[in-house]
């Protein structure tokens, strides 16, 4: 065979191999997709799959199918996610909790956040706000802190290794207290406790403590955000109240398994901030203390990545671990 008959055979297959690639991309997808879910039913989480799994199957003129796997903190649906056929047709919906805080607070994990996973996009942000019981004479972060360099106070949160355990344990590194975490189990009995007054203070997301505010069963000092909320747009954040650079957000996102096509990933992630820009996305959202917030796939995975190194530190200074 003559050189120049080589080359032309060879441009030929490769001309095919880009056109089949388009084609493929052009199909995509060609039948219903999984949205893998660590929580039950009803929990915020799967609230925030239900609303944007919605407005994806419509976008993509596929089912999307939300398929909740709970337990282990979320590793259950992390780790079916991770051994996916990396085809575009598994997608995780992961939390910080499982994707950020459980690789440093479990000895071993059944994947890696990083090497298993695609990030296709950030979509929400879970609002949290530091809250009080209604007689505290803590009526700011600063009085808050004097009050527990002062005397011994108790925080609760849903559970040793929870985000509100963390958030309690940041606490104290930044502000040089010793609060005595109290862990429950979930978040509602400590919310009672914090009504009754057994416990003095509590990091709860937006969407337990805002009613109880309201309600004047219990008091919010700052919201966890590191830039304040359009949830409680005159409450100010603790960064700002006193502890600089604090941020304690819960975050949403959706991945693929590794090595997916990397067009697949850039097709998902338009659709899902397509859906995210939507009003009525934004609104249902908001309605349940989310706030929106798309994100470019390289944006996530340089985010997440430093969510891990964030949280490695903390989970070593609160010397929690999980089996």
């Amino acid at each position: 065979m003559t050189a120049p008959i080589f080359s032309a055979i060879l441009a030929m297959i490769l001309s095919s191999a880009v056109s089949a690639g388009a084609a493929a991309a052009e199909t995509y997808p060609t039948k219903p997709l999984r949205m893998l879910v660590g929580f039950p039913a009803g929990s915020s989480l799967d609230t925030a799959a239900r609303v944007v799994s919605g407005k994806l199957a419509e976008l993509l003129q596929q089912n999307v199918i939300v398929d909740n796997r709970p337990g282990a903190a979320g590793n259950i649906a992390a780790e079916i996610a991770a051994r996916a056929r990396p085809d575009g047709y598994t997608l995780l919906l992961g939390a910080n909790g499982a994707l950020a805080i459980n690789p440093a607070l479990y000895r071993k994990l059944p994947f890696d956040s990083v090497k298993d996973f695609a990030p296709v996009s950030k979509i929400a942000n879970v609002v949290n706000v530091l809250v009080v019981n209604a007689s505290s004479p803590a009526n700011s972060v600063e009085q808050l802190i004097a009050l527990a360099k002062s005397r011994q106070i108790l925080g609760a949160s849903s559970g040793v290794g929870s985000p509100g355990h963390l958030a309690l344990a940041l606490f104290n590194m930044m502000a040089g207290t010793k609060v005595v975490h109290v862990p429950y189990k979930g978040s509602t009995p400590a919310l009672f406790d914090l009504i009754a007054g057994n416990i003095n203070m509590i990091f709860a997301t937006a969407a337990t403590a805002v009613p109880l505010m309201k309600g004047g069963k219990v008091k919010g000092l700052a919201v966890a955000t590191i830039t304040r909320s359009a949830l409680l747009p005159d409450m100010p954040t603790v960064s700002e109240a006193g502890l600089k650079g604090f941020e304690v957000s819960g975050w949403y996102a959706v991945l693929v398994p590794a090595r997916t096509r990397e067009d697949i990933v850039n097709r998902l992630n338009a659709e899902i901030v397509k859906a995210l820009q939507m009003p009525d996305v934004r609104q249902n959202m908001f309605m349940h203390g989310l706030e929106v917030s798309p994100s470019t796939p390289q944006e996530f995975g340089v985010f997440l990545k430093s969510e891990m190194a964030k949280w490695a530190k903390v989970v070593k200074y609160s010397g929690a671990q999980a089996n």
